[in-house]
């Protein structure tokens, strides 16, 4: 193991001076990061601890740590504070992900790759607004509309971290489709159905029982309505995606836009054994708890799986992409002439030997 020193000189140059690996590293650790602020925040609603810190940014009028009485059991103002302290330690994530890449240069040029800048600024800003939004779920206690806000901003953090974790694992090229554009817009219909699943699933965790809190506002809607609609859609996601498996299959897709098609549809075969599972034993906060998170999977998989459905070519040490390389190659000559190798002058007799003859 190498000295303390040492690894923080080790992680200090892969922000400052990052290469391609630790770019991409760093890129998963920001979608690590921004999944696990929604799987905490999960866990603060379903163990009522929403209003364990009932002011904002101070835990309570009087204290910013978790202290004092506020008339919530002690251990849920400490869960709602450690989502706190999670959130802080996300952002200097995130914040690490941003400077690695401002200061990425990855082609010989040294030219900063913009589009990796603008989709990693968008972790620290998103964190500061799901903050800001945090505080004011917090003072409106807990409104089923800012709740449904926090939420679903916090999936959007998501998807641009996936987003720029694809993007590190590729070149500057012109996108280029893998496969019929049909398949791709059964992707996309997927993926936009997902989005409105998600939403649907706000609304039905607004109007049940576990609402963050036990005395908190909630949606007036019948659970059983929305509950029925939110699963209508599920299976609508469903069809599609097995749709999507199948048309991969006919199209000859890539072997990794197969894997994640089977295994968009495993997780959401699962996510509707969950789901009824949930419903029929009453809501168990643990059961709602694994919805949740397996929901967040799906919507890391399914945008994968978008993503994998078209190439900008591999990523290069000149930060040359392959359709630039093409370009290249259509002006220059089809078959080249092979150009036979020049023999070197004979030393003259009793004279020194070239350079480029061994001596004896």
């Amino acid at each position: 193991m190498g000295s303390v020193p040492g690894l923080f000189r080790r992680w200090a140059n892969a922000v400052l001076a990052p290469s391609p690996t630790s770019m991409r590293r760093l890129a998963l650790a920001g979608v690590v990061a921004s999944a696990g602020i929604v799987v905490t925040g999960a866990g603060v609603r379903l163990s009522a601890s929403g209003l364990g810190c009932p002011d904002w940014p101070r835990c309570t009028a009087t204290s910013i740590v978790a202290s004092g009485a506020t008339g919530d059991p002690l251990i849920h103002r400490w869960i709602e504070f450690g989502n706190r302290l999670v959130t802080v330690a996300i952002f200097v994530v995130a914040v690490a992900v941003f400077i690695a890449a401002w200061r990425y240069r990855p082609d010989a040029a040294g030219r900063r790759r913009q589009d990796l800048v603008w989709l990693a600024s968008a972790q620290p800003a998103g964190i500061v607004a799901q903050a800001a939004l945090g505080g004011i779920v917090v003072l409106t206690d807990l409104d089923p509309v800012w709740v449904s806000v926090h939420f679903l901003l916090s999936m959007a953090l998501v998807a641009a971290a996936v987003a720029l974790y694809v993007r590190c694992t590729e070149g500057r090229g012109p996108a280029r489709p893998l496969v019929a554009p049909e398949v791709r817009l059964l992707a996309s219909g997927a993926v936009a159905v997902l989005g409105l699943m998600l939403a649907a699933g706000t609304v039905v965790t607004g109007t049940g029982p576990l609402a963050g809190a036990g005395d908190v506002p909630r949606f007036h809607l019948p659970l059983s309505g929305v509950t029925q609609l939110h699963a209508d859609i599920g299976w609508l996601l469903a069809g599609l995606v097995i749709a999507l498996v199948l048309g991969l299959r006919l199209a000859g897709a890539p072997r990794q836009a197969v894997r994640l098609g089977w295994l968009l549809l495993a997780l959401i075969g699962a996510q509707g054994a969950i789901g009824y599972a949930q419903y029929f034993s009453g809501l168990p906060a643990g059961l709602v708890w694994a919805h949740v998170t397996n929901a967040v999977l799906i919507w890391i998989t399914a945008l994968r799986l978008l993503f994998a459905l078209r190439d900008r070519g591999p990523v290069t040490p000149g930060g040359q992409a392959p359709g630039d390389a093409a370009g290249i190659a259509d002006v220059a000559p089809a078959s080249p002439e092979p150009v036979s190798p020049v023999p070197p002058a004979p030393a003259p007799a009793g004279g020194p030997r070239p350079a480029d003859v061994p001596q004896r």
